[in-house]
C-alpha cells in the first residue's frame, strides 16, 4: 500500500508518494492553491492515480511541541482530507524538514529560481520518509 506526504503551505501543497513497500519516498508534484479548494480535487486525483491507502500531512509544531496557528490550520486540513477521501490521514511533525530541504537544495547549488520551484516537493519527500522510516517493518 502506497503513502502519500503533503506539507500544506499557504500557496502550495508538496506532495510525495512512497514506493509499493512503503520503504522510500518520492517528490511528485507541487499543487498550487487557488483559493477555491480546488487542491482537494487534484489530491483525490492522484489517490486514484497512485493507488494511495494513507495519507500524512507535516504537522508544523513550534521547537518545545507546541501546536501553534500555522498547526492548527494543517490539522484541519488533514480533518477535511479524512473527511473527503475516506482514508487514514496522520500528523507528523515536520519540524525543521522545509529548512531541511533548502539546506540540501543550498548545498547542491540549485539555482534561487529553481530552489522555490522543487522545496515543497522536497519538503513533502522528507516528511514522508520521516514517516516511513519510524513505522518501517523492515
Amino acid at each position: 500500500m502506497k503513502v502519500m506526504g503533503l506539507d500544506y503551505g499557504d500557496r502550495r501543497i508538496g506532495v510525495a508518494v512512497s514506493d509499493a513497500f512503503g520503504w522510500t519516498a518520492q517528490g511528485l508534484e507541487v499543487i498550487e492553491r487557488r483559493g477555491d479548494d480546488s487542491e482537494f480535487g487534484k489530491i483525490a486525483d492522484l489517490i486514484r492515480d497512485h493507488e494511495i491507502g494513507e495519507v500524512v500531512v507535516g504537522l508544523p509544531k513550534n521547537m518545545n511541541g507546541t501546536v501553534g496557528p500555522r498547526g492548527e490550520i494543517c490539522i484541519e486540513f488533514a480533518d477535511r482530507l479524512k473527511e473527503l477521501l475516506g482514508l487514514p490521514v496522520h500528523l507528523w511533525d515536520e519540524r525543521l524538514t522545509t529548512r531541511s530541504a533548502e539546506r540540501a537544495l543550498l548545498e547542491a547549488d540549485v539555482s534561487r529560481k529553481k530552489r522555490k520551484q522543487v522545496i515543497d516537493k522536497l519538503a513533502a519527500s522528507l516528511i514522508l520518509q520521516n514517516y516511513l522510516d519510524a513505522h518501517s517493518t523492515r
